[in-house]
């Protein structure tokens, strides 16, 4: 048989495919798990998944794919590494937490999040793509970090996750190598970082300014890339672009030409390059880019005839001026612009020929524009007025080119954007230096600049057509080859031809060129000029001779170079010999100033040589040279050449610091070498010596200066191998003495101040120059000299700095900032020891309270130094430190600067704990005696938002994880008595818990709050120990101090930084393998300290219950086992002291606290039965414990059944569920007598309340406290007064607040009978009682208004819901019960419905009404079952038999209810064909609520359910008594107030005498008033008279309705009348024949004075009251109106004249055929009927009232609204009084039919008219239940899964053509 063989190579692999397990065995994958195997075996793996190692199981080997790793262990030890880079690993990791969350914000749609997430991965899985690649150079590979970790740290950052702390090279910090200083630095910088990069990516996408700006802060050098795409002209010769940047406002170019040569075909002619053209402009710095504007000009030059379309005779060859091109770059040099795919088109501006204009032939030509510039101006000048015009007309003729700035030097940019620049691009420099030199920048160029001329025309007729030619000649006349560049991306040419101006003279050509020649042949070129006339045509032009010749030297006699500038040349005659000969011209001045030079020198006029003569014309030029080797400075060059002239060295030394910057570090090495000669051999001089050191300062200090900081390493350099003056350190040290000395002199203070600021370097020459002394000659005599001479330094620096703080402070405070920075040069030829000792005399020497932050900061550079490292300096230099920081953090300390002495501390700290220091046991031991308690007095008297606190926090950290168990031990000791231990163990227990309860460093630091966590831990077991040794006894016992050290133990074991199961498992194993779980620790410890208190126990209790309470809370199964049977001990502790034998004060504390943690969210399910277990094993095995023990053991835990429920239901969105599980909790208190926390969740449940505008309910819910409260003036217990009553004493008071503030709810509520109510009661204690006259006027107005409101305010009736939660997928306090909703104003049953399933979104809706069966109660899912029911009126007994008004009627209609009844139509034995009715039965389902409405909830529970069935006579006689009412109302209604509309009274007569389709009650003639009916019933004779009866009297009824609609009819209506009176006739004719005739005593239209209000009369037919039929159609969606008139359920219940008193069947009628009513009601005066069988309805109105106006009727209830509908048959009715009673007829049996509820009807059947209502909703759809089978391949496309088999082996997987996890379209699951 085959076995599972163990791997040895494949250990450990990644799913790239997801797999469902579909067994026991096998294990689930999703793409990306990474595994560990164990074994393989045909093709299956097993192993397990590295993020939960506990299961283990098989998976196909298919799907995973192997990767190396290192494999440490065996067996079950056996563990895997991956051999992946650390920042690999670390992206790994990211991606998969990132994946986790980013789905929540998928989920949670959260889209910016998402996207940001989103966007941020793609990159992260790019990057690490390219480093898993092993392909990225080094230099790439580092940058590529740093993009990688600052995006993981940004996206953590925004996620809220940790910060990951770095080193420099971007690898993740081990806090176990890193000290505690140096870590929370770390936490500082990367904190800092993050911060930084969140602002420059907002400023980068909100404010393009602020970009900029941080961008020209932060870079010193730019370039911008061109890349000319096309150039589109049509020229017909060959061109020369010339394109340069320019600044128009200074009219200066920026930078020197970029040339492309252009052929006459149209294209470039280096026809490889044709659209990628491209230049680098370099070495701009910010103050070229930030000029208001800046242009890219373009100079187009042809190369071809004097003039366009001139033949082959003419002159070819010469360059003439052609057009420009402009174009504002001014928003890409500022950075707002940034697209470097963007093309920009520069239109072309041509310049006219001079010929064409004087031809006037500008119109024929159609390259010439409408604004015509002449071709003899300068291109300049044409180009500065294009960008003045700012338009041209260039049709369609220009260049196109992009444009992008790029940060960073040439070789920066070609590092940093390999894919714009490469060798191909040509290099375009700046005419001048960068801001910033760098050292190895070497350049030589002249740039010479063709400015203008001014030629005479001689012999000719019009002036010339003068062209300039440039050439390099050695001082031999020999032409320098190729030395010329006309610009960049060009070769160098030998000689260079000018533009030609036509019969121009005074050309202004402004053509600059660069010349480059080597520097060592500069001394001995010139260059030359060479001027000639050239013709159009070329015989003409052959015989044209140069006409002059000028020249210049490059360098002058004294070894300048050509200074930078304007140069007027001579022009000498040029058709001379000598001309071309240099030995001769070069005796010649050149210039205009070199003749004057001479005139000036000679004392003579010059005379030009007969052989050489001068011609009158004119030429300028301007140079400017641009070089790192060449000078125009003659006193740098003096000093260069000192030796030369000897005697002018002081006056040289002193010009030299006049010098420019720039040229001194050109000739940085030699400048120095010449200074220290000069030193060296002029020793006979101490003025020498100064002024060398004068000169030396300067040069130190420009090299300091942000210019030429890159210049640093070459001083270095120059230092450490190249100074060479062995004996300068003497005559150093004795000039720098001398200043220190005399700083008292004015003379010499500024010169001090200057060497003190170049100290550091100035140590560095004298300590190098000691070493080489040293190193030649030994240890000679001087030895001592030297040593003195330093000696000699600090005392001079100790007297200086005890001078009195106003003289020479600014010379103080720069010796404290630069002397540190000679301690480590220093200490190479002084001894270190004598050198602490010097820096302490020195510090010592400064006065207390001068200068204290630049003593402090000094102190912290020698800190930093290496002195402090050595462990003998650290004896010398430490306690002078400790003492100065004990003084400033002292309490008596007036102004201590926290900031500089944390600086300090800190620095201590981190190099004492630095393992390459030696040993610093007693330096620690030091700090602690003199720092530690200053330090925590400090940090308690710091404000928590100090930025400095998290620094001495860090400190005290470092200092207490540095202090070893004899530390501790020897702390202790120096207390010199045990009040001085107490002192210090409470301040620091308060101020422990202090930090911890409140987090000093930010929450997403959690190294720094482990390690914080870590140390506090030790020492609080340091300190537990103390409390044992020295307070536990009887006499010595601080209850105090341990009472303190509890609460303290218990807030560190509940940091939220320990709360591990909060963590992702990752975090966690991290955490755990690294510190453990450190809330075990201390949880045994608090444990071990309870039992060690012995007899001390009780003085903790109860007070201590809710620490413990907190411990055991802690969701760790052992620690919860360790400290649960302190609870026990707890009770057995106040069982065994107290004289009742009882634990009443833990008991009461433990709930009480209990109530508080739970609600706070902690807790669970599996605490509570542990707590069960636990406690009832100890219960029981005590011996009087056993039963009440146990007893409050089960009360706990029915007290967290409770709670846990309550607070899983907080958070519901849902407010019914929190408000059902307030009122839960409220109970269990309310029964367990726990007033306090009940009235807690009594106001609880009041802002849920006030929250929905349950206002009515929130009243009901305060009546509960005020019931608790008597009207008396006994003081309040605590417990009774709320927090929004604290100030109250008496129980009287608190109940007058409570009342008003439930009258002003029942007010909102508008539940007026209510708060008249409870406002008599009050009125009646301000009456009795209180004698508050002016309150109880107040409080009479306010009934006053109350009663006002009742008769004519807008009060809507809500509707009653039934519904049923069935399905054990119900929470419990909902499962398979029944609750009446009281909905809210104007709620339909569709709204209600619709909100209902949107709080359980997972439930189906139930379409029968029926009770349903045990599979649908016991099944698993969700199932609510909703439908509308009507409340049965339950009038007071003062109102029963009397006239009530309308209004209050109203009121009892839909509150004070408890019963509510729902009437569902069904049939009994066969249908009639010709009669329904007949078999029509009614089945009446009642409930019985737990509590009346309204309550303190907008739902109850159903108590009690009870059936009944109506027969189809008795349902005849309720509908004939409701169809009566309701014309007796309407009739009187109309004939109240005329202007109602009469359509609702022709509808409902047309209904009652012309039923037409419906038959009308012809239908109960042939269903009971036959002879076979009677014989089948003859128990219903007396309800067959009854409803005879009924028939009878709607005669007169609709005699007065038809009175009314005659009198009311219009034109349009008499047709309809007129029907209506025929068919009342044959009606009345009818009944009258076969039912008697019944006559009224007076017209119920009659309208007779009487009191106000609409009174409705006792209706009563028989001696019981008449029984509602209501049919619901809550299946069908169709929603009943619940209200009980159509004037209830409409915003105007007085504007009825008689609503219907009991409740009305269903929706038959729309609301459009009812009865619309106003406010003015007609008066009856009450009559006897003189036949009883009526009923009186009266209305009476004051004389002369003007109606009130009637409130408009809400849009959604007007009457075109078919969405309400009303039934016809409304209201209860009460019994008629008949004149002559009739006998009560026998009560029709009620057949019980418990479990034949049937399903509902369909709409149809029971509404058939409703042929407007909207359909119902559509059902959502349902999730799959449980159990169904899942779609594998629902989000991947799987391999086919192997098939476990001795002779199958699994498939192979699937080809691999997606590399996404999520599928795309094209692979999305069928």
């Amino acid at each position: 048989m085959s076995r599972w063989i163990p791997t040895k190579k494949e250990k450990y692999g990644v799913a790239i495919y997801n797999y469902d397990a579909t067994g026991n065995p096998e294990l689930g994958l999703q793409v990306g798990d990474t595994v560990h195997i164990l074994e393989t075996f045909e093709g299956w793996y097993r192993g397990y998944l590295l993020r939960n190692k506990a299961q283990k199981g098989i998976f196909p080997a298919s799907y995973i794919h192997l990767k190396e790793a290192k494999v440490e262990g065996t067996g079950q030890q056996e563990t895997v590494i991956p051999s992946d880079m650390p920042l690999v690993q670390e992206l790994t990791a990211t991606l998969r937490e990132w994946a986790q969350i980013w789905h929540k914000l998928f989920v949670n749609n959260k889209t910016t999040l998402f996207r940001n997430i989103q966007q941020m991965s793609y990159s992260l899985i790019e990057y690490r793509s390219q480093i898993v690649s092993g392909t990225l150079p080094k230099d790439d590979l580092v940058e590529l970090k740093k993009k990688v970790t600052a995006k993981i740290d940004y996206g953590n950052r925004i996620l809220g996750l940790d910060l990951v702390v770095r080193d420099d090279s971007g690898n993740a910090l081990d806090p176990e190598s890193s000290s505690t200083v140096s870590l929370f630095r770390a936490h500082e910088t990367a904190s800092r970082g993050i911060d930084e990069y969140i602002q420059e990516e907002k400023s980068r996408r909100q404010n393009l300014e602020m970009r900029r700006q941080s961008l020209f802060s932060s870079v010193h050098t730019y370039s911008l890339f061109m890349n000319l795409k096309n150039f589109v002209c049509n020229i017909g010769e060959d061109a020369e672009l010339l394109m340069s940047l320019y600044d128009p406002d200074q009219s200066d170019f920026i930078s020197e030409n970029y040339l492309v040569r252009w052929g006459s075909t149209g294209m470039p002619k280096e026809i490889e390059k044709l659209n990628n053209l491209q230049a680098l402009f370099t070495d701009l710095s910010s103050s070229d880019l930030i000029h208001p504007r800046v242009f890219l000009v373009c100079q187009i030059v042809r190369v071809g005839c004097m003039e366009l379309k001139e033949g082959k005779k003419h002159t070819a060859g010469l360059r003439r001026p052609f057009g420009v091109a402009v174009m504002d770059i001014t928003d890409i040099a500022h950075g707002k612009v940034d697209d470097e795919e963007k093309q920009h088109f520069i239109p072309f501006q041509q310049i006219a020929m001079e010929t064409y204009i004087r031809q006037r032939q500008l119109i024929m030509s159609p390259l010439i524009p409408s604004r015509v510039i002449g071709e003899n101006e300068p291109l300049t000048s044409v180009f500065n007025k294009v960008i003045a015009a700012r338009e041209v007309n260039h049709k369609g003729q220009g260049l196109w080119v992009s444009l992008k700035l790029l940060p960073g030097d040439l070789a920066q940019v070609q590092k940093d954007f390999p894919h714009l620049v490469d060798r191909g691009t040509a290099v375009v420099r700046k005419m001048g230096f960068p801001e910033i030199i760098l050292p190895g920048n070497v350049r030589n160029d002249i740039y010479v600049t063709l400015v203008q001329g001014e030629f005479d025309k001689g012999k000719k007729k019009t002036p010339k057509n003068v062209e300039v030619m440039m050439c390099v000649l050695d001082e031999d006349g020999v032409p320098v080859q190729k030395a010329i560049f006309p610009g960049a991306g060009c070769e160098g040419i030998s000689e260079y031809k000018s533009v030609i101006y036509y019969q121009v003279k005074q050309p202004c050509w402004n053509e600059t060129v660069k010349v480059a020649i080597p520097i060592e042949d500069v001394c001995r070129c010139h260059l030359r000029f060479t001027f000639r006339h050239r013709s159009s045509q070329e015989s003409r032009d052959r015989s044209e001779k140069p006409f002059g010749v000028a020249f210049v030297r490059l360098m002058n006699v004294d070894g300048t170079t050509l200074r930078d500038g304007r140069h007027h040349l001579i022009l000498y005659k040029g058709d001379v010999k000598k001309a071309e000969d240099a030995k001769s011209y070069l005796s010649a001045p050149g210039t205009r100033e070199e003749q004057e030079d001479r005139e000036r020198q000679s004392g003579k006029p010059f005379h030009h040589s007969s052989n050489l003569p001068i011609i009158k014309d004119i030429f300028q030029i301007s140079t400017l040279t641009c070089s790192t080797k060449l000078t125009q400075n003659v006193d740098l060059l003096a000093l260069l050449n000192w030796r030369s002239n000897p005697e002018n060295r002081e006056q040289t030394l002193q010009r030299l610091m006049q010098v420019q910057g720039s040229e001194i570090v050109k000739f940085l090495h030699d400048t120095l070498d010449a200074l220290f000669n000069i030193m060296m051999v002029t020793s006979e001089k101490d003025t020498y010596d100064t002024l060398v050191f004068d000169a030396l300062v300067f040069i130190i200090l420009l090299i300091g200066d942000i210019k030429f900081q890159h210049f640093n390493p070459v001083l270095e350099t120059y230092i450490t191998k190249h100074f060479s003056a062995t004996l300068a350190y003497v005559k150093l040290t004795k000039v720098l003495n001398d200043y220190v000395g005399n700083a008292e002199d004015p003379n010499k203070t500024d010169l001090l101040f200057s060497a003190l600021k170049a100290l550091k370097y100035l140590s560095r020459f004298i300590v190098q120059s000691r070493i080489l002394y040293l190193r030649f000659y030994g240890n000679s005599e001087d030895g001592d000299d030297f040593n003195n001479s330093i000696r000699k330094l600090f005392f001079s620096f100790n007297i200086l700095m005890d001078q009195p703080l106003e003289e020479a402070v600014k010379i103080k405070g720069a010796t404290l900032k630069y002397l540190p920075a000679i301690v480590n040069d220093l200490q190479h030829v002084f001894d270190p020891c004598e050198l602490s000792v010097l820096l302490t005399k020195f510090i010592e020497s400064i006065p207390d309270f001068q200068l204290v932050r630049q003593k402090l900061g000094c102190m912290c550079k020698i800190v930093e130094s290496d002195l402090f490292k050595q462990p003998e300096c650290r004896d010398v230099l430490l306690p002078l430190m400790t003492d100065q920081l004990s003084g400033q953090l002292d309490d008596r300390s007036q102004k201590p600067d926290y900031e500089a002495c944390s600086q300090l501390l800190s620095n201590i700290l981190e190099v004492l704990d630095r393992k390459d220091v030696g040993s610093c046991g007693a330096h620690v031991q030091l700090i602690m005696e003199r720092l530690l308690r200053r330090v925590n007095r400090t940090i308690i008297c710091m404000s928590r938002p100090s930025p400095l606190i998290g620094q001495y926090l860090a400190s005290m950290t470092a200092i207490l994880k540095q202090m070893d168990d004899s530390h501790y031990s020897h702390y202790i000791s120096t207390f010199k008595t045990r009040h001085d231990i107490i002192d210090f163990l409470m301040e620091t227990f308060i101020m422990f818990k202090d930090l911890i309860g409140k987090n000093v460093f930010p929450n997403d630091w959690m190294i720094m709050n482990l390690l914080q966590i870590r140390v506090f831990l030790r020492a609080i077991n340091q300190f537990a120990d103390v409390l044992n040794k020295y307070f536990l006894d009887e006499a010595n016992f601080e209850l105090q101090l341990w009472n303190n050290y509890f609460h303290l133990t218990v807030a560190f074991l509940t940091h939220k930084s320990l709360q591990l199961e909060t963590f992702s498992q990752e975090k966690r194993n991290k955490i755990i393998s690294k510190y453990g779980d450190m809330r075990k620790e201390i949880g045994f410890t608090i444990r071990d300290m309870w039992y060690n208190l012995g007899p001390h126990k009780m003085k903790f209790i109860p007070a201590m219950v809710g620490s413990i309470l907190e411990v055991t809370l802690v969701p760790e199964p052992d620690l919860r086992k360790a400290t649960i049977p302190i609870f026990f001990d707890m009770m057995q502790c106040e069982h065994n002291s107290s004289s009742s034998r009882s634990f009443q004060a833990f008991e009461n504390e433990l709930i009480m606290k209990l109530d508080q943690e739970v609600e706070g969210g902690r807790g669970d399910e599996q605490y509570k039965v542990l707590l069960e277990k636990t406690l009832l094993e100890h219960c029981r095995r005590h011996r009087y414990l056993a039963s009440s023990g146990e007893t409050f053991v089960l009360l706990l835990s029915s007290l967290l059944e409770n709670l846990l429920a309550y607070r899983t239901i907080t958070h519901d969105e849902s407010p019914e569920h929190r408000m059902s599980c307030t009122v839960n909790v409220l109970n269990f208190y309310k029964e367990k007598k726990r007033e306090d926390i009940y009235i807690r969740y009594l106001y609880k449940l009041r802002d849920l309340q006030r929250a929905s505008e349950n206002y009515t309910e929130a009243a009901c819910t305060l009546l509960l406290h005020a019931e608790l409260l008597q009207w008396s003036d006994r003081p309040c217990a605590s417990h009774l007064i709320p927090r929004d009553h604290s100030q109250v004493r008496s129980q009287q008071e608190l109940k007058e607040y409570l009342f008003k503030e439930i009258i002003s709810y029942f007010d909102k509520g508008k539940m007026w009978e209510k708060a008249i109510e409870h406002s008599k009661e009050l009125a009646r204690m301000y009456e009795n009682e209180i004698f508050d006259f002016i309150g109880l006027s107040q409080l009479l107005k306010q009934q006053a208004q109350f009663y006002q409101n009742i008769m004519h305010a807008m009060r809507p009736q809500p509707e009653y819901f039934a519904v049923g939660y069935y399905g054990l997928g119900l929470p419990s306090f909902l499962r398979n019960k029944i609750f009446i909703y009281r909905g809210k104003e104007y709620e339909r049953l569709e709204d209600f419905g619709l909100k209902l399933l949107s709080q359980f979104p997972n439930a189906s809706k139930m379409t029968s009404t029926a009770p349903p069966g045990e599979e649908v109660r016991n099944s698993s899912g969700q199932h609510i079952q909703c439908f509308t029911v009507k409340p049965v009126m339950n009038l007071p007994p003062r109102y029963k038999d009397k006239p009530v008004p309308e209004q209050i009627l109203h009121y009892y209609r839909a509150n004070e209810v408890q019963q509510f009844q729902y009437s569902r139509a069904f049939r009994k034995g066969e249908k009639d064909p010709d009669n329904e009715f007949a078999t029509m039965w009614i089945e009446r389902t009642s409930y019985l609520t737990a509590y009346k409405f309204p309550g303190i909830l907008k739902w109850f529970e159903v108590k009690s359910v009870s059936i009944e069935e109506i027969s189809p006579l008795e349902n005849a006689i309720e509908t004939m008594e409701l169809t009566n009412e309701k014309l007796s109302n309407l009739v009187q209604h109309q004939a109240c107030d005329r202007s109602l509309p009469v359509h609702p009274l022709s509808m409902l007569l047309s209904g009652i005498v012309d039923p037409a389709v419906m038959g009308g009650f012809s239908n109960y003639e042939k269903a009971f008033f036959t002879e076979r009916y009677l014989q089948d019933h003859p128990g219903d004779q007396e309800r067959i008279e009854l409803l005879k009866q009924l028939i009878a009297i709607q005669i007169p009824l609709l005699a007065d309705g038809i009175q009314i609609h005659g009198e009311k009819s219009t034109e349009q209506l008499k047709p309809l009348h007129n029907r209506l009176v025929t068919c009342f006739q044959e009606l009345k004719e009818k009944v009258e024949k076969h039912y008697g005739v019944i006559t009224l005593p007076s017209s119920l239209t009659e309208r007779k004075k009487s009191r106000t209000g609409s009174i409705v009369m006792p209706y009563i037919l028989s001696s019981t009251l008449r029984r509602l039929s209501t049919i619901s159609v809550a299946s069908s969606g169709v929603s009943s109106c619940s209200t009980s008139s159509e004037s209830s359920s409409r915003p105007c219940s007085n504007d009825s004249l008689l609503a219907p008193v009991s409740e009305r069947r269903g929706s038959v009628l729309s609301r459009a055929e009812e009865p619309f009513c106003d406010n003015r009601i007609s008066r009856f005066n009450r009559k006897e009927w003189n036949i009883s069988k009526s009923q009186v309805l009266t209305e009476r109105e004051p004389d002369g009232a003007t109606p009130p106006e009637r409130p408009q009727r809400p849009k959604s209830l007007q009457f075109g609204d078919r969405r309400m509908t009303l039934s016809l048959f409304q209201g209860p009715s009460s019994q008629l009084n008949l004149s002559t009673p009739l006998s009560p007829p026998p009560g029709t049996p009620c057949t019980p039919r418990s479990s034949s509820f049937s399903s509902l009807q369909s709409e149809g059947d029971v509404n058939s008219d409703l042929q407007d209502t909207p359909p119902p909703m559509p059902p959502k759809h349902k999730p799959l239940e449980n159990g169904s089978q899942r779609n594998r391949n629902s989000t991947e496309i799987g391999p086919p899964l192997p098939v476990k088999g001795d002779s199958k082996p699994p498939p192979p997987p699937p080809p691999k053509t997606r590399r996404s996890v999520v599928p795309s379209p094209d692979h999305a699951p069928q």
